[in-house]
């Protein structure tokens, strides 16, 4: 296939490298024009996905248009709160047969919108049925590495998502497909929040104990989340919900953990950030996600609590104080 990546950050250059070490001609795109011509002379992408050789069968440019024209699949991996420009940008270029995979994790500031909300307004007729959204526990710098990784595909549309299940799959990137792209797309963006909650905790030197019970309380309140919206809660138990926040919560590469650990060691948010090359999609998405769980009117305590640390410059451990003494109730209620 010929297929574009928009973004070329670790996670676009992630997927981009599986697609074309499987042998598909891949268009990587990406914004700073130095950055390009380095990817384009190295083979690498050595400051977003370190000792990951690129293969013959990519080509990294700034012409965003060009990226996408003619191309099967288009893959949208550029942070949440750039998709409605960027791909709105790239919208006229697509050919209309095009598959659109989006494998940013995020729900807009001020339209509270997700992904696939976003999408659907911003590109045109046919394209906006043919959507697909990829999460699950994915590191980028272990899938460049091509250690093991199972995702999941989810869309409305059968044919697209098992010929974007088709295009990814190897032996080492294992591709399941399902039809709950709300559950998806939901589970993918608040785990995320979880994470920095995790992070704190760990920065406080809370210990396992409270990691885990942070793990279950947060999946039990993205759940919530979903189910009010519409999703079936089994999703949450998959790859992009359980999977997903495991990994998140738990593993060094964590972007939003890392942020979280700053934040817990008593750092400001500007602090953490100004140490950070990438973006951690969280820092955004705690804010679109306390918006939209007061407009639903779901109790999200552990979003609250991660909302007032970042925004509010609530002390870490204040914040987790005042999540554990939250009044008595039952687990399940």
């Amino acid at each position: 296939m010929e297929i574009a990546v928009i973004g070329a950050g670790s996670w676009g250059t992630a997927l981009a490298k599986t697609l074309a070490d499987k042998g598909h001609d891949v268009a990587l795109w990406g914004r700073d024009a130095e950055h390009i011509a380095t990817i384009n002379a190295t083979r690498q992408n050595a400051g977003y996905l370190p000792n990951a050789s690129l293969p013959a069968t990519l080509t990294a440019t700034v012409d965003l248009e060009r990226a996408v024209a003619g191309k099967e699949m288009v893959v949208s991996v550029v942070p949440s709160h750039t998709v409605r420009e960027v791909v709105g940008r790239a919208a006229k270029a697509i050919d209309p047969s095009a598959i659109v995979v989006s494998a940013s994790k995020g729900i807009e500031n001020d339209s509270l919108a997700t992904m696939d909300e976003v999408l659907k307004e911003v590109l045109p007729g046919r394209l906006g049925t043919r959507l697909a959204f990829l999460s699950g526990p994915s590191f980028a710098r272990e899938v460049g590495q091509r250690l093991p990784t199972a995702v999941v595909i989810a869309s409305r549309d059968r044919d697209a998502a098992q010929g974007a299940q088709a295009a990814f799959a190897t032996d080492r990137f294992r591709v399941y497909t399902g039809d709950d792209v709300i559950g998806v797309e939901l589970g993918g963006a608040l785990k995320n929040v979880m994470a920095i909650g995790a992070g704190i905790a760990d920065g406080l030197g809370f210990g396992h104990n409270a990691r885990a019970a942070l793990i279950t309380r947060g999946l039990a309140e993205i759940t919530r989340l979903a189910v009010r919206r519409g999703a079936n809660p089994l999703t949450l138990a998959g790859l992009a919900g359980l999977g997903d926040l495991v990994l998140t919560c738990t593993g060094d590469l964590s972007r939003n953990r890392t942020v979280g650990i700053g934040l817990g060691k008593g750092q400001t948010l500007a602090q953490v950030l100004a140490g950070m090359k990438q973006v951690a999609e969280g820092v955004k998405t705690t804010q679109s996600a306390r918006d939209l769980g007061r407009r639903e009117g779901v109790e999200m305590p552990i979003t609250e609590m991660v909302w007032s640390i970042l925004y509010q410059g609530h002390s870490a451990a204040e914040g987790v104080v005042e999540l554990l003494t939250r009044p008595m109730k039952h687990e399940l209620g």
